[in-house]
């Protein structure tokens, strides 16, 4: 996975950039077909924002999130985030298992 980490106004210090890390390595493990990432911090007066944008095979998925605190927006950007590559996985998985249905047999009964 390539990992872009962009701050506005902020400093991309060594501990923002491992705990991004972290945090998105808990999608990966859900969905590893991720080919790149990017992600902006950005600060505005007291709004800390969060922002990434992930590419995967024929989709790009993108989540923000906002809050007093950076360490909790990104908490919050990667639920959405988890939520998100969830429900992509699984309408996958669904797309593809539709397509195995038997034409014959509308009921799918053997």
């Amino acid at each position: 996975m390539n990992l872009n980490l962009t701050g506005h106004h902020v400093e991309i210090t060594p501990a923002l950039r491992d705990y991004v890390n972290l945090k998105l390595d808990r999608v990966v493990r859900h969905f590893d077909h991720v080919t790149s990432t990017h992600v902006i911090l950005s600060v505005d007066k007291l709004q800390q924002k969060a922002e990434v944008t992930l590419h995967v095979k024929g989709k790009d998925i993108h989540a923000d999130a906002t809050d007093i605190d950076l360490y909790a927006a990104i908490d919050q950007l990667a639920d959405k985030l988890d939520r998100q590559i969830v429900k992509h996985k699984e309408k996958i998985s669904t797309h593809h298992r539709d397509k195995q249905v038997d034409i014959s047999n509308p009921t799918n009964t053997p």
